[in-house]
């Protein structure tokens, strides 16, 4: 029994000194230093300076009896594996758990020894003060080093923080400061809109009015790097200057992505902020949708994308996904951007039934095939040729892609009982004024018709409506697709856009190059623009237009000079190159001719646009695809213009066929 509790003990021994131990050894022993030093001073209090005196090593006997009690309390609650300088209150209180452990363990020794006065001749009371100074010297020895280490260690290399927001966002990015083991950074102060909170202290720092004396007082007091909580996203847009300030003075702003929606609980920290972009300073208020119908609409449902390579298409497919659909089925002509995204959802959605396809929607033979397999219950069509001056100058290609490829797809989605079709527009259909732009509206019409059409059908008949194949399902019932289409207008950072072209000439030293000066245009996140697609589908009943609330209009030189002073560059000038073939200074949403009406989203306008009949819609399409095979751009375009009058040309060698139609 005595050598197994001898080997018992050296074991034990050899642990705390062993090199894998260390140095937790050195922790343990400052723990039962300072134990037996509380013990002295409850001995101290009770008995007086003299006792101590008299009887200092019975009594320093008497505590190191005493002392396995705590070792054991420290033992069971790990106190010393933690890193004395990264104390949280989690250890603090993992220390109070173990010295009361150790004290009841003392306490019931007392109780059981006092019957034996000659081998331990103290008071229980000295018991209670030892413990209670105890967790004051443990505690406080913590503290003490986690002050002194935060306030003098490393801060020569620690970059002074300021924090936007003092609420759920701003608290929970303060924390992770105060948290991070590396102490990269160091919180200086809060920022705040609110004139009640200014002027305190939060979490030991001031809190700073936002007003023009801000910027001063971040130079004054050397601060580098302003984090932004993203619950103030919204002022990057209101405030911008006060930002592009702050860089222009080397203040590094560091936000949070605009399209990764903070859920107010997830803790947040540092490495999930990037610096400040032209497209942060853009922002406005976030934009929420009906999850739960959209859940509804596409859980467990057949979901086929065209254009999936594409800007529009990729991030579709990356909402969509999240809604657990049955399968998806993923077109794009583009090989190696659809081999992006086929890697992509693999690596992200490997448990979805997702089939990426190589070919154009211009294949009839292999989007019918895809139809028949797949029987998609909701088509979003993204898939067109975008590009205004490529367009103008080849209007065959954009009648082939975009007119009958459009055709193509809608046909399909009746034939095979697709309930609805989103068809992805522009606002640059409204008033076309190049060939990019006209094509889409009549993308618009004829879908519009096809709508019209399949009403009128199920109505009665209507007018000649059962002359139409198109207009029956493979099995003969009349088609039930619904038709819905969405206009919006530019969206951040996409394929071709302008900023990816802005940040790619800064770079290059300049000069960032501008059509004209008074240039504006609407501008959307794609992840914000493709909510409000899947929302717009939702809604949608058939034969809708859906008009996105863009905002305001920004001026593109104003945006390029943004992302010069984000950059930091010098020197960078903005030249002016003349507006491009088709080109015009202001987007519109609307044709003048049009009103609109509102929907369930404030977001979302409904546009009553002028309808056409689908057999004249049908008409016109087969004969403009025809003439496009003559590569004749003049009498293509000629014929665009007839089938959408407004469509007037700027800036374009079609602006001649203007004048002749006017005569």
């Amino acid at each position: 029994m005595i050598n197994s509790l001898r080997n018992k003990i050296a074991r034990g021994l050899e642990w705390y000194f062993s090199k894998s131990a260390s140095p937790y050894w050195i922790i343990l022993l400052l723990d039962s230093i300072l134990v037996v030093f509380a013990g002295t001073i409850g001995y101290y209090l009770v008995y007086g300076g003299h006792m101590v005196a008299a009887n200092f090593w019975e009594m320093l006997g008497i505590y190191c009896t005493l002392l396995p009690c705590y070792l054991l309390g420290f033992r069971v609650f790990h106190t010393y594996a933690s890193i004395l300088r990264y104390s949280s209150y989690m250890d603090l209180l993992q220390v109070v758990a173990s010295l009361t452990l150790g004290g009841l363990g003392a306490w019931t020794i007392h109780k059981v020894l006092v019957f034996f006065p000659h081998t331990f001749n103290v008071k229980g009371v000295t018991i209670v003060i030892q413990f209670i100074v105890s967790c004051c010297l443990c505690v406080g020895l913590r503290l003490l080093l986690k002050v002194l280490f935060d306030s003098f260690s490393y801060t020569h290399t620690r970059k002074r923080v300021f924090i936007y927001g003092i609420h759920e966002g701003g608290e929970s990015l303060a924390q992770s400061i105060l948290r991070d083991k590396k102490k990269e950074y160091a919180l200086v102060g809060f920022v705040t809109d609110d004139d009640s909170y200014a002027g305190h202290r939060m979490m030991g720092v001031n809190v700073y009015r936002n007003d023009a004396e801000l910027l001063p007082t971040m130079l004054e007091l050397n601060v580098d790097t302003l984090f932004v909580s993203p619950l103030k996203n919204k002022e990057l847009h209101d405030k911008s200057d006060l930002f592009l300030d702050m860089v222009r003075n080397g203040i590094r702003v560091m936000v949070r992505p605009l399209d990764l929606l903070w859920d107010g609980k997830t803790p947040l920290d540092g490495k999930q902020l990037h610096e400040v972009e032209v497209e942060d300073l853009l922002a406005r208020e976030p934009i929420e949708i009906d999850m739960d119908a959209v859940n509804r609409m596409l859980k467990g449902k057949c979901i086929m994308i065209t254009g999936a390579a594409g800007s529009i298409g990729f991030e579709l497919a990356k909402q969509v996904a999240s809604f657990r659909p049955s399968r998806m089925l993923l077109v794009d002509q583009a090989e190696t951007p659809l081999h992006d995204v086929r890697r992509y959802m693999a690596d992200k959605y490997s448990y979805l039934n997702v089939m990426t396809v190589v070919t154009s929607i211009t294949n009839e033979g292999r989007m019918e095939q895809l139809f028949d397999e797949g029987r998609p219950d909701y088509v979003f069509h993204a898939a067109a040729y975008k590009h205004v001056p490529m367009m103008e100058d080849n209007p065959s290609e954009a009648v082939q892609n975009n007119v009958y490829g459009t055709r193509v797809i809608a046909d399909l989605a009746v034939k095979y009982g697709t309930r609805k079709f989103v068809m992805i527009s522009t606002d640059k259909a409204v008033n076309p004024t190049n060939v990019m732009g006209c094509s889409k509206r009549i993308c618009e019409i004829y879908c519009q018709s096809f709508n019209g059409a399949l009403q009128s059908l199920h109505e009665g008949g209507g007018q000649d409506a059962g002359q139409y194949p198109v207009l029956f399902q493979k099995d003969g019932a009349p088609g039930v697709t619904q038709f819905v289409t969405t206009r919006f207008g530019n969206v951040l950072g996409s394929n071709g856009s302008v900023i990816p072209i802005f940040k790619r000439q800064i770079a290059e030293g300049g000069p960032v190059t501008v059509t004209h000066p008074d240039i504006i245009r609407y501008f959307m996140l794609i992840s914000e623009a493709c909510r409000l697609v899947l929302e717009a589908g939702v809604m949608g009943h058939g034969g809708e237009i859906f008009i996105f609330d863009m905002g305001e209009p920004v001026r593109i030189a104003d945006m390029a000079q943004k992302m010069i002073d984000l950059s930091g560059a010098k020197d960078v000038k903005i030249k002016y190159t003349g507006l491009r073939d088709g080109e015009k200074l202001y987007e519109e949403v609307l044709n003048n001719k049009e009103t609109t009406r509102p929907t369930p989203h404030p977001k979302i306008k409904v546009s009553a646009v002028r309808e056409y009949p689908f057999g004249q819609a049908l008409k016109d399409e087969r004969e403009l695809y025809e003439l496009s095979f003559s590569y004749d751009d003049m009498a293509i375009v000629k014929k665009m213009k007839e089938i959408v009058p407004e469509y007037k040309s700027n800036s374009s060698k079609y602006e001649v066929l203007d004048g002749g139609l006017a005569s």
